[in-house]
């Protein structure tokens, strides 16, 4: 099973510490971001992993080289723009397909700036059961954005809560929403149904595709431990509950 981790983000809600490195070089307890995201992929036995980045590119690629790629393959997949998460999947679906022997095969794709105790064991094994087009992780909190699910747990809209905007892809009875971790099991046949191009969203993508009535399922992840270290509040909080041994990764 292979891997895409999402760091090419401009890291610009952490700044200062990201005026001189990438937000993927960022520490929390004294391990880069990037160190924890494959160090947990390594764990669930990934050991294939593409990393798109941008700002300060080059760094994370001497970072990487020096620590001999943790023992993984490591790809890099550079943006001279930034194609935002599916415009950067889609530019990196080459690996992903590559020596793939089924459409239905699955991959993980993990934002390098969340920090979980998710279990993607759980994860997959519900992909497959359920034959999903895509997983996603999610959990019953506050947020900014909300994506709405069905009482079968299948993806059909969300909610923008600073535009009080709601927007269904197909109606159901009072739809749930759920806050989205930035993980998610995916099946290699989403690579090739993503028509749109240049800059935008995986979620413009999953949208359009539940709408046509394909499975997006989420996955309940309220019991498990998770930080968006995306912020310099949520990176020392993190560090400290790390540090006091609160959470174990």
């Amino acid at each position: 099973m292979k891997a895409m981790i999402l760091a090419a983000g401009l890291g610009t809600r952490l700044r200062p510490l990201t005026n001189d490195r990438p937000k993927a070089l960022v520490e929390v307890a004294g391990h880069t971001l990037l160190e924890i995201t494959l160090r947990r992929l390594s764990g669930f036995g990934i050991r294939e992993v593409i990393v798109n980045v941008h700002h300060f590119a080059d760094m994370v690629v001497e970072y990487l080289k020096k620590r001999d790629n943790f023992g993984m393959r490591i790809e890099i997949s550079r943006e001279d723009v930034l194609l935002d998460t599916g415009g950067g999947l889609k530019k990196a679906a080459w690996f992903l397909l590559e020596d793939s022997t089924s459409s239905e095969e699955p991959f993980l794709l993990h934002n390098v700036d969340v920090i979980s105790t998710i279990n993607l064991d759980q994860m997959v094994w519900l992909h497959r059961k359920h034959d999903a087009l895509a997983t996603l992780a999610v959990q019953e909190r506050e947020t900014s954005r909300y994506l709405l699910f069905d009482s079968n747990d299948e993806l059909c809209g969300r909610r923008i809560v600073d535009k009080q905007s709601t927007e269904l892809m197909r109606q159901t009875p009072e739809p749930r929403a759920l806050a989205f971790s930035g993980i998610h099991v995916i099946s290699t046949r989403f690579l090739k149904m993503m028509t749109e191009d240049g800059v935008f969203s995986i979620i413009a993508s999953y949208l359009r595709l539940a709408g046509q009535g394909e499975k997006i399922l989420c996955f309940h992840a309220d019991e498990s431990y998770w930080r968006d270290l995306g912020r310099i509040e949520t990176v020392l909080q993190a560090t400290q509950e790390l540090e006091r041994g609160m959470v174990r990764l």
